[in-house]
């Protein structure tokens, strides 16, 4: 439905921040709800954040509300998760997805259309 990128991802010590971006390929970008998702060694992918596609209602995990904030720029087709206060928990390779046919639970994997390859996320001192 949509191509996604995700580009930002790297090392980083407790405590600092990083910011993420997913360039989307697709025609129709500002209609999508739009979410990050992310997945730790041995672990399911789970929810992080989510925008809708007016960009006035955004959800979070509750891991990661107040230190997150997803925000977009339909200008740009590009989605951004800003992190600050990383956590060692918070290691994870970080995926972004479209919900193109706005149907299902925000907090499920299979809610989302397209999903980008991931960028990896490295909290360590």
């Amino acid at each position: 439905q949509v191509q996604l990128v995700e580009s930002g991802g790297g090392l980083v010590q407790p405590g600092g921040s990083l910011r993420l971006s997913c360039a989307a390929s697709g025609r129709t970008f500002s209609r999508y709800n739009m979410a990050w998702f992310r997945q730790a060694p041995g672990k399911e992918r789970e929810f992080v954040a989510r925008i809708s596609a007016s960009g006035m209602a955004t959800y979070y995990a509750g891991s990661v509300k107040g230190r997150f904030t997803i925000s977009r720029d339909d200008a740009k087709n590009t989605v951004y998760l800003q992190m600050n206060s990383l956590k060692f928990d918070d290691t994870a390779n970080y995926f972004c997805a479209a919900d193109v046919n706005f149907s299902g639970s925000i907090y499920y994997t299979e809610t989302y259309d397209s999903w980008g390859q991931g960028t990896q996320v490295t909290v360590s001192s």
